[in-house]
């Protein structure tokens, strides 16, 4: 297993940390309140730590602009987007369709940046695809109605995440520093939640428990922000077609992180299967 491939799990597990995190905060905070104290707070450790680690060697303004326009959508505008899509479309469908992510990414990588999708790529992405799907599509969501265009907004999300890594990668190979890409994009995010907050966000009309909330997404948002820099220097790297499907596979450890400190996973067939396709991609893409 070479480097980009450790990071890239790392950044996984610290993502599938962050959810089941996220689920004991929302007790106490909303979803849209929860961001408002999780990408700031990253924002704020990735600035402290800018002190000793930032040198500013390499510069490069477009590589910088790059950054700071995934910024704008990554991950502000996405956190939006699966807000929006859990509540119109429910989990089921929501987690379903956004574990389409790798696909953009790959996807992106290979119009815009040349790069080329292996046969063991595209077998390990297309097993941890369909192993993600079936860890998050399974159970049955309470009926709904809805038309055909909510399915877009969880489909948007992924296409943003997907296009988002891609685009990080081209930024870092003209300024190959994976710190400044978080940082100048936390930056940005964090003065993009704070406007969409107070631009679209209603007071909220249940009562919030901001003593207890904040501590949880403040640790949301470590482990968001501790995922997010693993990732970028996994795509620094690496190949976005191997990197991506196994961010992807965060799932896995939400489930198993749940199962052992919530209690609230069932292990049925569908799981099981989940798993095995997601570890089996996992395996393939750790040999490609």
């Amino acid at each position: 297993m070479d480097l980009s491939t450790a990071l890239a799990l790392a950044a996984s597990a610290f993502l599938g940390t962050a959810v089941v995190l996220a689920n004991v905060g929302l007790r106490y905070l909303d979803p849209a309140r929860g961001a408002l104290v999780s990408i700031p707070s990253t924002t704020a450790l990735l600035s402290l730590l800018a002190l000793f680690f930032f040198r500013g060697e390499g510069w490069n303004a477009t590589a910088f602009a790059i950054f700071a326009v995934v910024g704008l959508i990554f991950p502000a505008l996405v956190t939006f987007l699966n807000f929006a899509s859990n509540r119109l479309a429910g989990p089921t469908v929501a987690g379903t369709v956004s574990s389409t992510t790798p696909l953009f990414a790959v996807l992106g990588a290979m119009l815009f940046l040349g790069e080329p999708l292996t046969l063991a790529a595209a077998a390990g992405t297309t097993a941890i695809v369909l192993g993600v799907v079936a860890l998050t599509g399974r159970g049955a969501d309470r009926p709904r109605v809805w038309v055909a265009w909510v399915v877009l907004l969880p489909l948007a999300g992924a296409a943003i995440r997907g296009g988002a890594q891609a685009a990080v990668k081209g930024g870092l190979a003209l300024w190959p520093d994976p710190f400044v890409a978080a940082l100048v994009g936390y930056c940005v995010s964090s003065v993009t939640i704070f406007a969409a907050n107070r631009a679209f966000v209603p007071r909220s009309t249940t009562p919030l428990d901001w003593r207890r909330g904040i501590y949880w997404f403040m640790l949301v948002g470590l482990c968001n922000g501790a995922g997010v820099l693993a990732m970028y220097a996994a795509l620094n790297r690496g190949q976005v077609s191997v990197v991506s499907p196994l961010v992807a596979t965060y799932p896995l450890f939400t489930l198993a992180l749940s199962a052992l400190f919530l209690r609230e996973e069932r292990f049925g067939a569908r799981v099981l299967l989940g798993v095995a396709l997601t570890v089996a991609g996992v395996v393939v893409l750790a040999r490609a």
